[in-house]
C-alpha cells in the first residue's frame, strides 16, 4: 500500500504520538499484512488430527502473546480447507487475539462479548472458558448477528447465548449480572488500514469524534452490567488516543470504582500484526451489597408470560431424550429446554440457578445456547448445531472421511455418499475425526443433511 494514501491528518497524528519512530510506521504500510488462525482448542484435542498436525499443513508460526494463536502466509488458504468447517479454527487477525487473553475468562463465570460480531473474540473466550458457564455474545445489527450465530455453531460452542439487542436494553436485563466483559468497540479502525484500504476513505477527525463519542456510550452500559469485582477488557483496531487513553480516563473519572490493571498496545512496525489496543479494568467489590445483587434479575419489562411455552418445551425436551438414549449414548445434557416453534434449545447451566429464563422475553436471541433439534409431526431431528458440539465416541454412529480425498468436498456441497450396506439411521459425519453434520443411512446410502446456506460455503 502506498503510505500516500494516508490521510494528512492521520498521518500528523501518527508522527505527533510516535515522534522518530513514525518513519518506521508508516513504512509498514508498505509491506504485507499479517494473517492468521486461533485453532479451536474446545476441538483440538480429539479426532485423529491433532493441533500438531494442522500447524505443519499450514506451515504455521506462533503469535507470541496467544498460546493457540499462528501466523500464516501465503499460499495457504486455510479458510478453504475442510477443517475450517470442521471448526478446527478460527480464522482471526494476530493483534486481535490479545484482547481475550488479557481478560483471560475463568470456567463456570458468565461472561458478556457486548458488540461480538462476527465472532472472533466470542469463539476465544468460548474456549478459554473450556465450555464451561455461560457466554452471552451480542450483536446490535441483525444480518451480522447471524453471521454471529452461524460461527458459533461452527466451533462447536454449547454454552454461549447469541443475543441481538442495543447495549442500552441489555443493560436494563442485566443489571450487575457477568463476571467479566469484553467491549471490543466500534471504532475508526486505523489499525486496518492495511488490511482494509476501504477503511482509509471512511477515516476523519469528525469520523473519529464520532466513534468516541459512541464508545463512551456503550462503555457505561457495559458498567452497568459488570458486577462488583470484575473485570472489564476494552479493545478498539484504532491507535488515536482520543479512542483509546481518553476514552478509558473519562470512564475512570466518572466512575471511581473502577482501576486501571493494564493496557496495551500493538504496533505494526513493532509487533507482526495490525494495530490493536486493550484495556483491562476492574470494578472494586463492594461486600455490603454482593449478596444483595441476583444476576439477570429480569426487570417488569421483560417479565412476561409463558404462554403455555414451558410445557411444550418439556414434552419436546421428553422426545429429544428419548431419541438420546438411543443415538447419542454419550451425551449428557444439561441445562434448561426452550422451543422456539419446532426447534428446540438448550439454554446453558447457568438458567438452572440464579438467571431466570425470563429474563430472554421479548429479546432478539438468533441462538438460545445450543440448538438440539427440529420436532418434525412428533419426529425428533437432530441439529446440525449439535453435531458440531458433538465428539465422534458420544454417537452411536460415525463416518469419517479424509481430508486429503474428495468424497469430504462432495459432502460439503451437499451430496449423498455411497456408505457400506450395514449402516443405517443417523450418523455422525466427520473429516479426520472432526464432526461436519449429520447424515441418514439407509440402503447404502448416506443421505446429507448439512443445512443449505452451509454448502456453497463449504464446498469452495
Amino acid at each position: 500500500m502506498n503510505q500516500r494514501q494516508l490521510p494528512a491528518a492521520f498521518e500528523a497524528n501518527v508522527r505527533e504520538m510516535l515522534g522518530a519512530e513514525a518513519d518506521a510506521f508508516l513504512q509498514s504500510y508498505k509491506e504485507r499484512r499479517t494473517q492468521g488462525l486461533r485453532l479451536n482448542t474446545l476441538k483440538s484435542g480429539y479426532g485423529r488430527v491433532p493441533a500438531s498436525q494442522a500447524v505443519a499443513r499450514f506451515g504455521l508460526e506462533s503469535v507470541p502473546w496467544c498460546p493457540s494463536g499462528y501466523y500464516y502466509e501465503e499460499p495457504h488458504r486455510p479458510g478453504r480447507h475442510p477443517y475450517h468447517a470442521a471448526g478446527l479454527y478460527y480464522i482471526q487477525e494476530p493483534s486481535a487475539m490479545s484482547a481475550a487473553e488479557l481478560l483471560a475468562p475463568q470456567p463456570g463465570e458468565t461472561v458478556l462479548d457486548l458488540a461480538a460480531a462476527p465472532g472472533g473474540k466470542t469463539s476465544h473466550l468460548a474456549a478459554l472458558m473450556q465450555g464451561r458457564g455461560l457466554l452471552v455474545s451480542n450483536e446490535i445489527h441483525p444480518e451480522r448477528a447471524k453471521i454471529l450465530a452461524e460461527n458459533v455453531e461452527r466451533m462447536g460452542i454449547a454454552h454461549a447465548l447469541v443475543t441481538c439487542a442495543t447495549p442500552g436494553e441489555l443493560s436494563r436485563r442485566f443489571p450487575e449480572a457477568f463476571d467479566r466483559i469484553m467491549l471490543d468497540a466500534p471504532c475508526s479502525g486505523e489499525g486496518m488500514f492495511r488490511k482494509d484500504p476501504d477503511a482509509i476513505a471512511e477515516w476523519s477527525p469528525e469520523h473519529v469524534e464520532m466513534c468516541a463519542a459512541r464508545q463512551w456510550d456503550i462503555l457505561q452500559d457495559a458498567y452497568k452490567m459488570l458486577k462488583p469485582g470484575g473485570h472489564l477488557a476494552y479493545s478498539t483496531c484504532t491507535f488515536n488516543r482520543q479512542e483509546n487513553e481518553e476514552t478509558i480516563a473519562r470512564l475512570l473519572e466518572a466512575y471511581p470504582d473502577m482501576e486501571l490493571l493494564a493496557d496495551k498496545r500493538l504496533w505494526p512496525h513493532l509487533e507482526k500484526g495490525e494495530g490493536h489496543f486493550v484495556a483491562l479494568l476492574r470494578k472494586a467489590a463492594r461486600e455490603d451489597e454482593l449478596a444483595d445483587v441476583r444476576p439477570g434479575k429480569p426487570t417488569k419489562a421483560a417479565r412476561g408470560k409463558s404462554s403455555g411455552k414451558t410445557n411444550a418445551a418439556a414434552e419436546a425436551y421428553r422426545q429429544f431424550l428419548d431419541f438420546a438414549a438411543a443415538e447419542l449414548p454419550g451425551f449428557t445434557p444439561q441445562g434448561v429446554p426452550v422451543l422456539f416453534g419446532d426447534a428446540l434449545y438448550l439454554l446453558p447451566e447457568a438458567f438452572q440457578s440464579g438467571l431466570s429464563p425470563s429474563v430472554l422475553e421479548g429479546l432478539k436471541v438468533p441462538r438460545a445456547g445450543l440448538q438440539l433439534a427440529q420436532l418434525k409431526k412428533n419426529r425428533v431431528e437432530p441439529a446440525h448445531a449439535l453435531a458440531m458440539a458433538l465428539q465422534p465416541e458420544q454417537a452411536k454412529r460415525s463416518f469419517d472421511l479424509n481430508a486429503e480425498e474428495t468424497d469430504i468436498h462432495a459432502w460439503l456441497r451437499g451430496e449423498s455418499l455411497p456408505v457400506p450396506s450395514g449402516l443405517h439411521g443417523w450418523t455422525l459425519v466427520t473429516v479426520d475425526g472432526l464432526p461436519v453434520g449429520w447424515g441418514k443411512a439407509s440402503q447404502g446410502q448416506l443421505k446429507n443433511h448439512l443445512p443449505k446456506g452451509l454448502r456453497v460455503l463449504g464446498g469452495q
